[in-house]
């Protein structure tokens, strides 16, 4: 199938530009996900360095029928950028009873693609998907069968890609679309012993700075900019004061990259920010969501780098 072509959203410019005139040059993190981001993300899920996935998907299993109670029957199960479902397909082998499931993800060719697999792997199930930036408001899709409540699935430590007032702005939305009883089961990544943190985001292979790359590659895709992607170097860092991995872009040359017909000039050593990765402990996390939700449980591994946890909408 050829890719579709489609224009670049106003949206995606202006956050480009904004975000390169910056002192610290940043781009959005969701750039890194076009379908070539996405097959890169899955590899790195993969990597012996990348705790996060195995240790995520270890809980699932050591606790689901813990969690299966939990999520309750009847349910519409929403996933935030679902990517290639995998850690879904652990709930949908073992919910007896699912209403319909809702995937959410940026890149439409990505999606299509693993809906495609899923309708072939649970033909009984309802699946809605759902293409948009879940970091911006959006609606569910209507639901034809009824049901009990929404759960939302936000695997991954993803929440820790927000800076805490934008993580704060993300709850409040979401909290917009669930109803008294309606919950949210998400991957929280833990505080732990720094060389085990940067290792995940500095693997041997160099996987984790191909994905960081392809956010220009697919800047340049769509907004015909002119990124070289040989003269950046892929950086990640704990920064122990933020509590936060980030990744960087540094710039190997002085060079000036042009972006509808604007110049902007990066010297040798500058940077620009493309991701962070917010580490939490039990407690702030707890406080980052709590004027939305209550923490009804908490499923860790037993080193303790990594948590599942359910939130109940107040």
């Amino acid at each position: 199938m050829d890719e579709q072509v489609t224009l670049p959203s106003p949206t995606m410019l202006q956050e480009v530009i904004e975000g390169l005139r910056k002192d610290q040059k940043t781009l959005p993190s969701k750039y890194f996900y076009d379908q070539r981001g996405s097959q890169l993300f899955e590899e790195i899920t993969e990597l012996d360095e990348y705790y996060p996935t195995r240790t995520e998907m270890s809980i699932m299993r050591n606790n689901m029928p813990d969690i299966i109670r939990t999520l309750g029957s009847d349910i519409v199960l929403a996933e935030l950028g679902s990517g290639s479902s995998t850690k879904t397909r652990l709930l949908l082998d073992h919910l007896s009873c699912i209403t319909s499931y809702v995937p959410i993800e940026i890149s439409e060719q990505y999606l299509a693609k693993v809906v495609q697999n899923l309708n072939q792997e649970y033909p009984d199930l309802q699946i809605n998907p759902v293409c948009t930036d879940y970091t911006t408001p959006f609606q569910l899709p209507a639901i034809s069968e009824p049901y009990n409540n929404i759960v939302f699935f936000y695997p991954g430590s993803t929440i820790g890609n927000f800076q805490p007032p934008r993580a704060k702005a993300f709850l409040k939305n979401l909290s917009t679309l669930m109803g008294p009883g309606d919950g949210m089961l998400v991957g929280v990544d833990l505080k732990k012993d720094i060389n085990v943190l940067e290792a995940a985001y500095n693997d041997r292979q160099g996987v984790t700075a191909q994905f960081n790359k392809n956010i220009l590659r697919h800047i340049n895709r769509k907004l015909d900019t002119n990124f070289n992607l040989s003269k950046f170097s892929h950086k990640a860092f704990y920064n122990r004061q933020e509590g936060r991995i980030e990744m960087h872009l540094v710039s190997r040359i002085n060079q000036t990259v042009a972006i509808e017909g604007q110049a902007f000039p990066f010297e040798k050593g500058e940077s620009i920010h493309t991701e962070n990765s917010y580490k939490y402990n039990i407690a702030e996390f707890e406080n980052l969501v709590s004027t939305w939700f209550s923490v009804e449980k908490i499923w860790t591994d037993a080193n303790d780098y990594f948590s599942i946890q359910y939130l109940q909408k107040k």
